[in-house]
């Protein structure tokens, strides 16, 4: 491996526990200023009173509501909803806590736009507008997410979940042209508050969630938090299980009235009995199995850690804006070992394959893997006048790398399976690995955004990045110098309470694929996205908007037919995503929350005849609907009570699986409803129960497709949720 670049790595994580300790030093400073203030009985004269921020309705905790005012998803600053020119949805403390979610997948599921290829929970792929969300964002620092090693957080250290659709390469430098994903981690409070959910559902669910925050110094200018859980559950499906346990702590400190400094700490640890899904036969056709069927093997296990270190220090100028510095550091260890189906069924529902000498019906997988990643972004956001002009600017510069160390062995296990008569009790395997694959990435980008009103209802957004990439495994090495991603919206206030907006995004995505008359690696993809909608504000607590949009994914890589040119590729591959978007969240009536989403996606490949993988087609349409009524403040019986119900609508979706020489199977399942119940009441201000049934009317469907062999997923069968909610 590349020495300078173990070197720079090393820096990296260096000038990383710098800053934490930087951060741990200035925390313990307020901490003994406070002490001494105390000590010297001199309040009145000598302890600044606490500060209360900007900004406020940017947590969404307490709110009770399914919409917010703020968010900062695509930028890096909080701006209200109609001030991103972009499709947003924000996934609230209150709707988080009202589904019942405990992943960031299970999250998504139920979220407007997106698609999510299940898998475990926490082990899923999250999809927009056709393509993958491949990195996340905790408080606006990036951090890798892979599916295959769980790296997904638990929502029970998440304030709110910002999800922008379409590319965000402004600030997020190389990417699917997906979207971001933002989670606002849950901040330290300066009131004393504290809660303990407890949880109990279908398949020997357990769950406990704890929840303290409060003041660390009488004035409150230092607070900490503290969230944990623990749960374990089984599974409709045979032999799966789930274990989970999580630990939060932040501690926050106000250096002065205007600088405010951050260090937080999340690890998650999961416990798996994995399954990989069930196969189809040869031709691609849904097998009717009961939900119950696992295709794996009793000795299957999963467990991975994930640590992220956050730092952060901000000052906010007195005139407005902020400037800020902070830094993310993961640490991610993983080792699984697992079988599934080795092929697909033949009619009879045998399931064989050969390789290596070995003739069997299951496959097995193992792997050892580490990553260390970091992440450190310095901008400043400004608001000013220019010749009695309205203007805001943000300037920046980030980092993103990580070192990724992997050990594999994959294997058949002798003996035919039958699909209506798996036998998971198969031999266990001796795992040999060879020697590690690494993997270093580097990424560096400085960036800017001007925002400015030539009038009073009228602003102009222009910006652009230039990143600079490099990823090296052993003797190959993939370098993009330079690449410029530009920026440009327009938003015009029709009303104080209604806007239309334009925008233009891009975002780049590195290839690995060689030319053959250069022997150079390919361009990168480029993901250019057109977008034009409405936003409106309908009353003080319900947001609205209505989008149109127009995806290319250009210069994909596909086989060169030559046959004197085998092994290399041309960018002539294109997919094109185009659709529109409806969305309403928020209070239609007082005590009436509701979320509601329709998106039509039009989705086009062109040149896949030639290009090797999958095409995950999103749905054409996708319905996503939850509603909460709470009875309240009439003086009867039905105080307290409250009562809620969702609908997910989805039509016929697909994947096409194809082959570099041309072949191509297409596995299809239809459309699908599930309708979703919820009724609860509140004891008191601080005791209150619910129960949830999910899939009332115990509708069988397949969620997901993916291959012949795996990834194809039944939906849940009708379950059922009790949580009583207790606060202090």
């Amino acid at each position: 491996m590349n020495g300078n670049k173990t070197i720079a790595q090393r820096q990296a994580i260096v000038r990383m526990t710098q800053i934490l300790l930087a951060t741990t030093v200035l925390t313990g400073l307020a901490t003994a200023a406070q002490a001494q203030d105390g000590s010297d009985n001199q309040e009145s004269s000598t302890e600044l009173a606490p500060i209360v921020l900007e900004g406020a309705t940017y947590e969404t905790e307490g709110t009770n509501s399914y919409t917010t005012k703020e968010i900062s998803v695509g930028d890096k600053d909080t701006r209200t909803l109609r001030e991103v020119p972009q499709s947003t949805t924000v996934m609230t403390r209150e709707r988080l806590d009202d589904g019942n979610f405990s992943s960031l997948d299970t999250v998504m599921r139920k979220t407007p736009g997106v698609v999510v290829l299940t898998n475990d929970d926490g082990r899923s792929s999250l999809y927009s507008r056709g393509f993958e969300y491949d990195t996340l964002y905790m408080n606006g620092l990036s951090t890798p997410v892979s599916s295959i090693y769980g790296t997904q957080p638990d929502m029970v250290v998440v304030d709110h979940i910002e999800i922008l659709r379409g590319p965000s390469g402004l600030f997020g430098g190389a990417g699917e042209p997906a979207g971001a994903v933002n989670m606002r981690l849950k901040q330290a409070s300066d009131q004393y508050k504290a809660s303990i959910n407890t949880i109990m559902s279908s398949w020997d669910g357990k769950r406990i969630e704890g929840d303290v925050t409060g003041p660390l110094t009488k004035s409150g200018r230092v607070r900490g938090r503290l969230v944990g859980a623990l749960s374990t559950k089984d599974s409709f499906i045979d032999t799966v299980d789930n274990k989970v346990g999580v630990i939060y702590g932040t501690i926050q400190a106000d250096i002065t009235d205007n600088t405010t400094a951050t260090l937080s700490i999340n690890h998650t640890r999961r416990d798996i009995t994995p399954f990989n899904g069930l196969p189809t036969f040869a031709d691609g056709t849904l097998i009717d199995l009961p939900r119950s069927t696992y295709t794996g093997a009793d000795w299957n296990n999963f467990e991975n850690n994930v640590t992220q270190y956050i730092a952060e220090l901000e000052h906010r100028f007195d005139e407005g804006g902020h400037a800020k510095i902070s830094a993310l550091y993961s640490h991610v260890d993983v080792n699984f070992l697992y079988a599934y189906a080795a092929s697909a069924a033949s009619p009879t529902g045998n399931v064989s394959a050969t390789a290596g000498g070995i003739t069997g019906g299951t496959r097995w997988l193992a792997r050892d893997y580490q990553q260390d990643s970091f992440s450190l972004d310095a901008h400043i956001s400004k608001p000013f006048e220019f010749f009695g002009l309205e203007n805001n600017i943000i300037a920046g510069a980030d980092y993103r790398g990580s070192d990724d160390s992997l050990r594999t062995a994959t294997g058949l296990i002798a003996g035919t399976q039958n699909i209506y008569d798996w036998s998971s009790n198969v031999a266990k395997p001796t795992v040999n690995f060879g020697s590690p694959a690494e993997t270093e990435t580097d990424q560096y980008g400085i960036y800017g955004q001007w925002r400015i009103k030539p009038i009073d209802k009228l602003t102009l957004i222009g910006g652009g990045r230039f990143s600079w990439y490099d990823a090296q495994s052993g003797a190959s090495e993939v370098k993009v110098n330079g690449e410029f991603t530009p920026y440009a919206g327009i938003i015009y206030d029709l009303t104080d309470r209604l806007s239309a907006y334009a925008s233009y995004t891009e975002i780049f995505q590195p290839q690995s694929s060689l030319e053959y008359t250069t022997k150079d690696i390919l361009d990168p993809r480029t993901g250019e996205q057109y977008e034009i909608g409405l936003k409106a504000e309908l009353t003080e607590d319900l947001n609205a908007s209505l989008a149109w949009f127009d995806l290319t994914d250009k210069n994909r890589a596909v086989s060169d037919t030559d046959p004197a040119h085998s092994g290399y590729y041309l960018a002539a591959g294109e997919a094109h995503m185009r659709g529109i978007e409806f969305e309403i969240n928020g209070e239609i009536l007082p005590n009436w929350e509701a979320m509601a989403g329709y998106t039509y996606t039009n989705t086009q490949f062109k040149n896949t005849t030639r290009a090797a993988g999958s095409e995950f087609y999103t749905p054409e349409h996708m319905v996503q609907l939850f509603t909460k009524y709470t009875f309240d403040g009439s003086g009867t019986w039905t105080d307290g009570i409250f009562v809620g119900g969702g609908v997910k609508l989805f039509s016929s979706f697909q994947n096409i699986s194809r082959t570099a020489a041309g072949g191509a199977t297409t596995i299809e399942a239809p459309g699908y409803g599930v309708v979703d119940l919820q009724a609860g009441y509140k004891f008191n201000e601080n005791l209150t129960a619910s129960l949830s049934v999910n899939n009332v009317f115990d509708k069988k469907y397949y969620e997901r497709v993916g291959g012949t062999s795996v990834f194809n997923f039944y939906g849940e069968p009708r379950n059922v949720v009790f949580k009583l909610n207790a606060t202090f």
